[in-house]
């Protein structure tokens, strides 16, 4: 896609084509469109085990925060009628991805048998280099990650086989480019391409336990639920969709990243006990500026209503609860399973902080995987899809509402300062 000069700023009129503001305009007017308001849960899941032709959920436990989330949704999110088909097309499509995972799990039982070898995990905080350093790690040979058109679909299509992805790589390809077309500016704040490393949240969305509601959505009530529930479930479907893509395409060892482990460093290390946590560190105020913009640009994919300070108010809490949470879980850890990376140093010598990675995980970093690595630096510059413009005072955050409030994490760190943009 051709890239853009730099994101907007104006968060209150979200960008949309002009078929798709037709339609919502259209769909607010049909008196029985009702569909096109609110969303159903259990309608969802009728129509995924039609789909599928599939019963078994395993875990059922999920169906609780699936009801929860789409009552968050239906009373607080104010969806566009397009919205509404997203959403419904997203939690239909999560429930089918359940279905024919256990499917495959009841055809292939020695898949929970399979070990993953190494995991190295990459958990800092949003906007701190995560995602390219996820793409560095991923680039070594003996690594493996998870693809965004596997994200999108772990457990083959029918008529795939057990091993195929033809449909599924299409699929990716068909969401990628959706996204382009909804949200053009939206690939300058985060790179989404079907055929590289994303997100293993995107899994954890299987089980309707994750911040991605709440990170695209305005859902409060589901947010404060899912902070007081236990994650162990969801760590363990984690690891059991994991296997199933393990299965499918072998490797020595794994790599994962999302920030939203950083709130539950304690599930993962029980889930993952050969585990390396890498922590990515930047000024906390560029990067919490720079998050509520990218949350500001996704909620607009949704919503007509995108309120700047109620993203902030919200999100600064959260982040808050992040860093106090990894914090208590990493004094009762042993330090040896962590690496700090600084998002300067991350600029300055990718290779210095691969070298250190992989040194702590124990796993060799030789020639050929120096020759991935530089190839993956080239493949990914800075600004390749426009350049992300954004601003603390756009979310009513002065110079030391976001600053001050971060200090003691800051200087444990040793994170130096930057000029937000």
């Amino acid at each position: 896609m051709k890239p853009i000069a730099e994101t907007p700023t104006d968060y209150a009129r979200p960008y949309r084509p002009w078929p798709v503001a037709a339609f919502n305009a259209l769909a607010r007017r049909t008196p029985r469109a009702g569909s096109l308001r609110r969303l159903d849960a259990d309608r969802m899941l009728a129509n995924a085990r039609r789909r599928t032709g599939l019963e078994d959920l395993g875990d059922e436990r999920c169906l609780t925060a699936l009801r929860v989330l789409v009552r968050a949704i239906n009373d607080e999110a104010e969806l566009t009628p397009t919205g509404v088909l997203l959403q419904r097309q997203r939690i239909e499509g999560a429930l089918a991805n359940r279905l024919r995972a256990q499917q495959m799990l009841k055809r292939h039982p020695q898949i929970h048998d399979l070990e993953l070898g190494k995991v190295v995990l990459i958990a800092g905080l949003q906007r701190t280099g995560t995602t390219a350093l996820h793409r560095l790690v991923a680039s070594h040979p003996d690594m493996r990650a998870l693809m965004s058109w596997e994200a999108l679909n772990p457990a083959p299509l029918p008529g795939e086989g057990d091993r195929g992805f033809d449909r599924r790589l299409r699929r990716g390809r068909l969401a990628e480019r959706t996204i382009a077309y909804l949200a053009p500016a939206f690939f300058a704040v985060h790179p989404i391409d079907h055929d590289a490393p994303e997100e293993d949240i995107l899994l954890l969305d299987l089980s309707f336990m994750s911040q991605t509601a709440e990170a695209t959505m305005r859902v409060p009530s589901y947010a404060t639920w899912l902070e007081g529930q236990d994650h162990a479930p969801a760590y363990r479907d984690l690891r059991t969709l994991l296997k199933v893509l393990h299965w499918q395409r072998p490797a020595k060892h794994w790599v994962l990243k999302t920030p939203h482990h950083l709130e539950h460093l304690d599930v993962a290390f029980k889930t993952f006990p050969d585990l390396t946590l890498v922590q990515t560190h930047r000024d906390p105020q560029v990067a919490l500026a720079s998050f509520l913009s990218m949350v500001a640009h996704g909620r607009g994919v949704f919503s007509d209503r995108v309120d700047a300070k109620a993203i902030a108010r919200h999100w600064t809490a959260k982040v808050c609860r992040m860093i106090e949470r990894a914090e208590a879980v990493r004094c009762q850890t042993d330090p040896a399973r962590f690496v700090d990376v600084l998002y300067r140093d991350l600029l300055r010598d990718p290779k210095a902080q691969l070298e250190r990675i992989y040194r702590q995980a124990g796993i060799p970093f030789c020639a050929e995987a120096q020759g991935a690595a530089a190839l993956a630096l080239k493949r990914n510059p800075q600004h390749r899809h426009g350049k992300h413009i954004y601003n603390a005072a756009d979310f009513g955050l002065g110079g030391t509402e976001a600053g001050d409030g971060f200090a003691a994490y800051r200087a444990r760190y040793r994170i130096p300062s930057e000029r937000s943009p």
